[in-house]
């Protein structure tokens, strides 16, 4: 245990963000620069070192988070990142983008209220919440410093297998799959649709959430331990899938889940409606230099943002820096609360209300609201949004007569969630894979589809999920698929395909 009092004497900190009026401006991580430092020392001294320690429960890669934070807490920081690796291969990206499962299961959550840190704009605490400790600044920190110092190297295997692995998709499940399979000698190529690789890392998350070039430097490493990588290649489309499985010992399908849920109401086919994930990525081929200004642009424009969640947030904020003139976020859920209900009950990770950076730097969120139809103009350009309050009857949601109104709407960004991996491509019938019935590609315990040879890992085989589990299915599909290729296998699998988030 770090501190045996910390937990009594220090408060919740935690990384402080630019003015709103300044990161706006900028696609740059929306945190200061080095302003963790400075407090991470007596903030992972916080940890209680539990007997239980049920932070490991929270977390699906089941990170030794106490044992880190006694590291950085003594600031040994190359033990803290070994550590940290035992467990993740990206840490990261975990600790930039994880909503953080591991601290709503820390003991300090239970009933330990302290002030949330203020809003950059105003001196006034909001409203009391629970204080566990800043697991994932803690994290950050500890791999910031640890590519800092130059303590992050390629792990080449000591001898190759003579195996070889194809992976589709460089996401987090493909990208942890690849390192792992590669560091236990298998010779692995790649394959990712993007001219990029990193898949919704990459096109997905805003420039301001997560700073590319902690991609690439990871990419870097992989190419030097020996992973190869193959852009701009769909398979299914570009490659027969069947030919691609003949051709290696074994394939890991980590395609993702990117059939996005739409919305099928009167004037979705005019102009200016858009899927979210057509409008981040043209926003970050502008950050990469392959566009000055995007295609789809919130330039001067009414926005309407239709789902509350993160990808729904990340369109906020991009709106905010594209310099639209409004930006309005609905939700057809109720508002969430901003303290646990009795349904979700301490350690499991609930539903909140979340004032993420995004929604701090402007717009409107409206909840219990639906959709009904989009307006247009003379040349067939949205103008208008109808919507209608809902609310829970006998538990299904139900217009409220009387609510209807509408709002302007010049640009809207659907970001509903997806419904399952591309079925248009090729990939699953060319293979000839089982789904299950959510529509997920199906798998057995040891991540094996139907077809010999060939793997699921992700939101592929799990439907929309965390990049924490996408990083631990990662892993463990890596685990199954060396068992296929030599009998036996020493990589750690910290999930199983039926394993889910903790709930009651």
């Amino acid at each position: 245990m770090a501190d045996p009092k910390g937990f009594l004497t220090t408060g919740r900190e935690v990384a402080r963000t630019r003015p709103v009026d300044e990161r706006v401006k900028d696609w740059n991580e929306v945190y200061v620069p080095g302003s963790l430092l400075p407090i991470i020392g007596k903030q992972a001294g916080r940890c209680m070192d539990c007997g239980i320690p049920f932070c490991h429960n929270g977390c699906p890669l089941g990170n030794l988070i106490p044992e880190w934070n006694d590291y950085a807490y003594r600031n040994d920081w190359s033990a803290a990142s070994e550590r940290l690796h035992a467990t993740n291969n990206f840490p990261e990206f975990t600790g930039r983008l994880c909503p953080a499962p591991c601290e709503s299961a820390c003991v300090l959550g239970i009933n330990q209220p302290t002030p949330l840190p203020p809003p950059p704009s105003t001196e006034a605490p909001r409203a009391a919440a629970p204080s566990p400790v800043t697991i994932k600044n803690v994290e950050v920190t500890i791999i910031d410093k640890a590519w800092e110092s130059g303590g992050v190297t390629p792990q080449p295997p000591e001898r190759l297998s003579g195996k070889t692995v194809a992976v589709i998709g460089s996401g987090p499940a493909g990208l942890a799959a690849a390192q792992q399979l590669t560091r236990a000698g298998h010779t692995v190529a790649v394959y990712e649709r993007a001219d990029r690789i990193g898949g919704l890392l990459r096109y997905g998350i805003p420039e301001f959430k997560m700073e590319k070039r902690h991609i690439n430097r990871r990419i870097e490493q992989m190419r030097a331990e020996g992973t190869k990588f193959r852009t701009g290649v769909e398979i299914g489309r570009d490659i027969d899938a069947a030919g691609l499985r003949r051709r290696y010992d074994a394939v890991v399908v980590a395609a993702g889940a990117t059939t996005a849920r739409d919305l099928p109401v009167p004037g979705r086919e005019l102009n200016g409606i858009h899927q979210a994930m057509e409008y981040l990525p043209l926003a970050n081929k502008v950050q990469e230099g392959d566009f000055v200004t995007p295609p789809i642009t919130a330039e001067g424009k009414h926005v309407v943002v239709i789902g509350g969640g993160d990808t729904g947030a990340d369109c906020v904020g991009t709106a905010h820096r594209q310099g639209a003139a409004s930006v309005t976020q609905l939700e057809i859920m109720p508002r969430p609360g901003e303290e646990r209900n009795a349904g979700q009950p301490w350690p499991t990770f609930p539903m909140l209300y979340k004032v993420t950076s995004a929604h701090e730097e402007g717009g409107e969120r409206v909840y219990s609201v639906s959709t009904t139809r989009f307006e247009g103009d003379a040349d067939g350009n949205v103008q208008w949004l109808h919507l209608v309050e809902v609310e829970f009857v006998d538990g299904k949601l139900t217009q409220k007569p009387g609510t209807e109104r509408k709002i302007p709407a010049q640009l809207v960004t659907l970001a509903m969630g997806f419904t399952g991996t591309d079925r248009e491509n090729g990939l699953v019938r060319q293979l000839g894979l089982e789904l299950d019935e959510r529509g997920n590609i199906a798998r057995d315990a040891d991540f094996a589809t139907n077809v010999d040879g060939v793997f699921v890992a992700g939101d592929a085989g799990r439907g929309q999920s965390l990049i924490v589990w996408a990083i631990a299915e990662g892993r463990s599909a890596a685990r199954g698929v060396d068992r296929y290729l030599t009998g036996g296998s020493a990589l750690p699998a910290p999930v199983r395909p039926t394993d889910r988030s903790l709930t009651v």
